[in-house]
Parts: structure tokens; sequence; C-alpha cells
């Protein structure tokens, strides 16, 4: 039989909540005439606070672009914005997991409430990317997501630029993801990673966004010089300055945006 929810009258429904501990799907069962109807409850979870301006516009995008003509149609999400979360890229360069106690705690709780896919808004996070999966909830990697904006503007075996924090850069986050999947990577050198990209990141995270688009624009035009077919923002504090989509003609392609693709597709 076909059910069709808004038919049915819904004060003879007696309603539980059910959870498969394999997959984190909640499932809403009804009794009705002596038949039993599921509806399995797909929710998003966002592990966020890395920072927290990055996090809210993730969901203030997420909603912008979700193709809903009404509530309904939106995509059920929680967001568990976690500041106290320490630097990643400073982790990453000493050499530390502090960070990944943090990050497994936030994935646990949004498991717990019944998240079946899990994103999160911050590049450096995924450092840790191979521990977070190993949780069971399926995290989609923001890397991929960006070789998948790549390939939509036929961008495959082309040279991209890489902008990011200080440990995203030097432990090659994106070069080594991206390579293997047909690009050639560039970064900015280290002069323009201490006095351009970093301090701007930092002046970002401080509220002073003017200050900081100055410094991204040099680095933009950098990467170009060298011959960068597009340049990415590969931290998502870089959108929050950098809101142009092309400089000189060339794509800017930022991980906000699509991350929030690779939500929509899936």
């Amino acid at each position: 039989m076909t059910w069709k929810p808004h038919k049915l009258p819904w004060s003879l429904l007696h309603h539980c909540c059910l959870k498969n501990e394999t997959s984190c799907c909640h499932y809403h069962w009804y009794f009705y005439n002596h038949h039993i109807f599921y509806i399995m409850i797909e929710r998003l979870g966002i592990l966020g606070g890395m920072g927290p301006a990055a996090s809210a516009e993730f969901v203030t995008r997420l909603i912008a672009q979700t193709p809903a003509t009404h509530d309904q149609q939106h995509i059920p999400f929680v967001l568990w914005n976690e500041p106290r979360i320490p630097d990643r890229s400073t982790s990453m360069q000493a050499g530390d997991n502090r960070p990944l106690l943090w990050l497994l705690q936030g994935i646990q709780a949004l498991k717990t409430v019944g998240c079946d896919r899990i994103v999160i808004p911050c590049n450096s996070a995924h450092f840790w990317y191979d521990d977070m999966v190993k949780m069971g909830v399926p995290i989609t990697h923001i890397v991929d997501s960006i070789a998948d904006q790549l390939r939509e503007l036929n961008l495959d075996n082309t040279t991209v630029g890489i902008m990011g924090t200080q440990g995203t850069i030097e432990h090659g986050l994106y070069q080594s993801r991206l390579t293997q999947q047909g690009w050639r990577c560039i970064v900015p050198d280290r002069a323009e990673m201490d006095f351009f990209v970093q301090p701007a990141i930092d002046l970002i995270k401080a509220g002073k966004i003017q200050e900081s688009q100055v410094l991204l624009i040099k680095v933009i035009h950098s990467l170009i010089d060298r011959g960068a077919q597009a340049v990415v923002l590969g931290c998502t504090e870089l959108p929050l300055a950098i809101a142009i989509d092309q400089e000189q003609g060339v794509p800017i392609i930022n991980s906000i945006d699509s991350l929030v693709q690779a939500v929509l597709k899936q």
C-alpha cells in the first residue's frame, strides 16, 4: 500500500522513536489500522566553533542555497559549536593531538542526537580526518568538496593555488589530496604566509575584515601571476573577507560554499 502522511488521521496514530545503532539514523514509527509505518529521519551534524563566525556563515549559506520554498524542505541539522577546541594549525605545527579529543567528543554528541552525516566547516580539523571517521558516522571531506567544484568548472588537471592556515599549507592537507586526483598545487611562499595569509586569518578571527582583505588580495594576485588557473580559499575564515568568485578572470573557490554544495548533493 502507498502511505501518504498528510492524508492520515494523525490523532489515531501512536508514536515512538527508535534508533538504528549501526547507521545512527533515527526512525519514527506509527501504528495505524493494524499497520506500522516507518519514517527515516536524516539529520546533518555540523561540527563547528572553529571559528564560530565561519560556522555561522556555513549555516547561513546552507539555508540560503537550499532550493526550498517552505520550512519543511530545508535540511534538518544540529550545530555543535565548540570554540574551546585548541587551535588546529598550532597543534599541527607542534605535532600534538590536543584538538582530537574535543573533535571526537563533538562527533559523539552529534551521533547521539541522531546525525547520520557530519560536515566540519574547518579545513585544518581535517588533519585528523582518519581518526574522526572511526567514530562510525560518514564525514564529508572538505577537500573532496573543493575537488568536485573544480571538476564542475572544467578545471581538471590544472594548476590550483591554495590559501590556508600555516598548518594546512605546511602539512599539505590540500596538496596531497588534490595531487592524487590530478591537480598541480602551488601555495604562498613562506614570506607570504608569515606576513599576509596568517595575519589576515588572525584579523578575520578578531573581526577586522577590511584590514584582512588588502593582505589576501596581494596573495591571490601572486598565485595568479605564478600560473594558478583557480585559487582555493582553503580556510573557512577566508570567505568572510573575500566575497568575490573571480579575480582577473580566475575562479576563486571557497571551501564554505563547496561544502554547502556537497551537502545539498548528498
